[in-house]
């Protein structure tokens, strides 16, 4: 089955980093990767994205969809034909959006868990929080 190309908006994109012990780090990450180091840290994060209007190129915007979406990210090195590379690896992703939770793993890269967000944004501030299926949780408030 080929796969259209799907065309949309990044409505938001908010990307927080920030570091944690490399020894806790390691033990998620699947081989050939390793931590990438920050002053002696591990580099890891959330990438938070509102897309609208996703759906296959050349159809009308009415016809897609909407969705709140957070990627965790962890900054990864991995030595390939004796150089080191640099890249980023995703252990988990979070949607508000039925569909992407259902085909995530099939169409796209990566489990994907279905989650309900709570979004509050004015004047330059913003309030973030959602609830995984699993009960995984994340609050991130900016004033």
């Amino acid at each position: 089955m080929k796969i259209p190309t799907i065309h949309g908006i990044i409505e938001r994109r908010i990307l927080v980093n920030y570091v944690a012990d490399p020894k806790f780090v390691e033990k998620i990450l699947p081989k050939p990767f390793r931590p990438k180091l920050y002053k002696g840290k591990a580099i890891v994060g959330i990438c938070l994205i509102r897309l609208k209007n996703i759906k296959p190129k050349g159809l009308p915007n009415f016809i897609g969809v909407n969705s709140e979406n957070g990627a965790h990210r962890i900054a990864v090195e991995w030595d390939e034909n004796g150089e080191t590379k640099e890249g980023v690896y995703i252990p988990r992703r979070d949607t508000s959006l039925k569909l992407n939770a259902i085909v995530g793993g099939k169409i796209f890269p990566g489990k994907h868990y279905l989650a309900k967000f709570n979004v509050k944004e004015q004047n330059n501030h913003f309030h973030i929080d959602f609830v995984s299926s699993d009960n995984t949780t994340l609050i991130l408030t900016q004033n």
